[in-house]
């Protein structure tokens, strides 16, 4: 089944492991940053594999990268909003550290288990993106983190079906949908905010698209009728 174009790749980002320093209020300060946070643009189509995209890296590989987050897609919808916060007027795509800037496409329209075909390749939504410090140590705002939490809106992480090249301008299609209704923003609030319902914890950790990480964290979570 081939359904017809959600969205448009807008821009497309790599980036190597660099070392920064620590923000003033960042409790670990003491040790220098090692990220790959800041992410260069790609000129021309860049091969994604199973891991990802060409040249780009993972600092922390314990929390980042491998198979179920080897493509980080993001909204270029949200970036309006960012710029009208204080600290955050630079912002832009490539903000949040993702591969994928796209237009058209929101937490509230994505759904976990989403096949894309994107360009050369195709993608599978594996889960939210579960946001880190690390978004508020790239742009030295503390604050920054609660407030992505509080809006959810911190992208999708897509595993790789199908291995091929991407390139600004591509086409973002849904191909399949196994878990209609089961968005990435319903996903974020199932397990950021109370109370939960029964039902919708034991719906969420049964979606096979889903990824491990995420089944397994809400299974343990409590719930609330």
């Amino acid at each position: 089944m081939s359904l017809d174009a959600q969205g448009t790749v807008v821009s497309v980002r790599a980036g190597r492991v660099q070392r920064h320093a620590r923000p003033a209020w960042d409790e670990v300060r003491s040790r220098p940053w090692d990220t790959a946070f800041w992410k260069d643009e790609v000129v021309g189509p860049v091969r994604v594999g199973r891991l990802g995209l060409e040249g780009d890296e993972q600092a922390d590989k314990r929390h980042h990268g491998g198979p179920e987050m080897a493509v980080l897609m993001y909204a270029e919808a949200h970036y309006a909003m960012w710029r009208t916060l204080e600290g955050l007027s630079g912002m832009g795509p490539g903000g949040f550290g993702e591969n994928f800037t796209v237009a058209g496409l929101v937490e509230t329209s994505v759904c976990v288990g989403d096949v894309l075909s994107v360009g050369g390749a195709r993608l599978q939504v594996s889960s939210p993106r579960g946001p880190c410090v690390d978004i508020s140590r790239r742009w030295d705002t503390e604050w920054l983190l609660k407030r992505v939490l509080a809006e959810r809106r911190p992208g999708w992480y897509l595993r790789v079906l199908e291995e091929g090249p991407v390139a600004v301008g591509d086409a973002v299609r849904l191909v399949e949908r196994p878990h209609p209704g089961w968005t990435v923003d319903r996903l974020l609030a199932i397990r950021y905010v109370t109370p939960r319902l029964v039902a919708d914890l034991d719906g969420a950790a049964a979606l096979t698209a889903l990824a491990v990480e995420w089944r397994t964290k809400i299974a343990s979570l409590p719930a609330q009728d």
